[in-house]
């Protein structure tokens, strides 16, 4: 036997305890310890599995909770677009129209090709949207004559075409004065559709044409042609731009002059216009 080192069974011996007792008491004392350890063992297993069971707990909850609030915002959305394919269709929005002239302004009106009477030397050019079924336009017909008997070569009468939607006899009126215009006799159709504003009928205009001497057949012709419907088409949508919207309307060298009136009131602006 090596020295410095005890045998379990010699000492037991030595001490006169049997080995097999103190063999009994080493595996009651492990047992002790294993079970000691044991008992520790469960409590930090049953810590870090009820640890484990809370944290899924809260991680479960916050999973349900997250989930709801994106079922509850999708259902939001479906409220919202039914909403939107049960909702009536919304109304067309009227083209905005353009303001009503400005008497104060002076304006840009451009006469182009349209039928004149008086030089185009005139100092005062006189600028009239007017309609043959119109009763008013009609009514300043003798206010236009006295301007010119009273200002002779100094106004410039200028006539443009303006048939409102609402007198169905208008525009065949407007072609038939423009179709007497490509033969040279405009103004003779239009003081004779005028003089005779309650019988706006085709066999009249066909009539008229062959009291003045025209050419009935390319008359006839020209009341439906592209030509005379472009210019008049031309008139009204200038009209639209400047903000004219009923007849008679007037520019006096580009300032706007609205309704029939009286000589007194075109004097006025004549004269200012001539003095200037």
């Amino acid at each position: 036997m090596a020295a410095g080192r005890t045998d379990p069974v010699v000492n037991a011996l030595l001490e006169g305890e049997n080995p097999l007792q103190r063999a009994s008491k080493y595996q009651k004392e492990f047992n002790t310890l294993s079970d000691r350890a044991s008992g520790t063992s469960l409590i930090v297993a049953a810590v870090i599995i009820g640890a484990a069971i809370v944290a899924s707990s809260w991680m479960l909850k916050a999973s349900i909770d997250a989930g709801s609030a994106q079922i509850t915002a999708a259902a939001g959305q479906m409220e919202e677009l039914t909403a939107k394919l049960n909702a009536p269709p919304p109304k067309p929005q009227a083209a905005a129209r353009p303001s009503r002239p400005n008497p104060n302004k002076k304006y840009t009106v451009d006469i182009g090709g349209s039928p004149t009477r008086g030089p185009d030397s005139a100092p005062v050019k006189i600028v009239e949207w007017s309609d043959f079924q119109c009763p008013f336009c009609s009514r300043v017909g003798p206010t236009l004559d006295q301007i010119e008997e009273t200002y002779g070569d100094q106004v410039q009468l200028v006539f443009k075409h303006m048939p409102l939607a609402f007198h169905k006899q208008a525009l065949p009126a407007h072609a038939a004065a423009e179709a007497a215009g490509m033969q040279g006799k405009f103004w003779e159709m239009h003081d004779m559709i005028f003089a005779n504003q309650r019988e706006l009928t085709e066999a009249n205009y066909l009539a008229y044409a062959t009291e003045l001497g025209l050419d009935t057949e390319k008359f006839k012709e020209d009341l439906g042609s592209d030509t005379v419907g472009k210019r008049i088409a031309a008139d009204k949508a200038q009209a639209g731009k400047l903000g004219v919207t009923g007849t008679p309307a007037f520019y006096v060298n580009g300032r706007f002059l609205s309704g029939a009136q009286p000589f007194a009131s075109f004097k006025a602006m004549i004269d200012k216009e001539l003095a200037n």
